[in-house]
């Protein structure tokens, strides 16, 4: 088999799998190992075909990193789960973190809960501010009534 076949290969399998991918991130160094292909077709050794590869696949990631820093928009706050960060609710079932439990209402919905404290355990019933979001836990503080 010709090294370029091979090259051809491995580009086209990178830019099928950028279709599977979330980003843009394979796509680049498919078109970095069309570029190899096309120097071994014209006949340059493999140290060539290997600096175009990585040469032209990290041009063009760079490149595509700070356009779509500057294209793609921070999510504004109170977006997604972020909306509960300094809203208050109430505790549904004892928040304990050493025994992992906890659970509040803020609004209409329901969430698992980590008290902002690791020693502190909030009873049910007790209204609670949310401080931060911990992956799918909010971490609440006890608010003194």
């Amino acid at each position: 088999m010709k090294i370029w076949m091979i090259w051809f290969a491995f580009a086209a399998l990178l830019i099928v799998g950028e279709i599977f991918t979330a980003g843009f991130f394979l796509f680049w160094f498919g078109i970095g190992a069309a570029v190899a292909g096309v120097m071994a077709l014209c006949g340059l050794g493999m140290p060539w075909q290997w600096g175009g590869f990585v040469v032209i696949s990290g041009v063009l990631f760079a490149v595509s990193r700070r356009f779509a820093e500057r294209v793609t928009q921070k999510q504004p706050d109170g977006i997604g789960a972020d909306r509960f960060i300094g809203k208050r609710g109430v505790v549904l079932e004892e928040i304990n973190n050493l025994q992992n439990t906890g659970r509040v209402r803020i609004d209409k919905e329901q969430w698992r809960a980590d008290s902002d404290q690791a020693d502190t355990v909030i009873p049910e019933n007790k209204r609670v501010e949310v401080v931060r979001l911990d992956g799918t836990h909010l971490v609440v503080q006890q608010i003194e009534e």
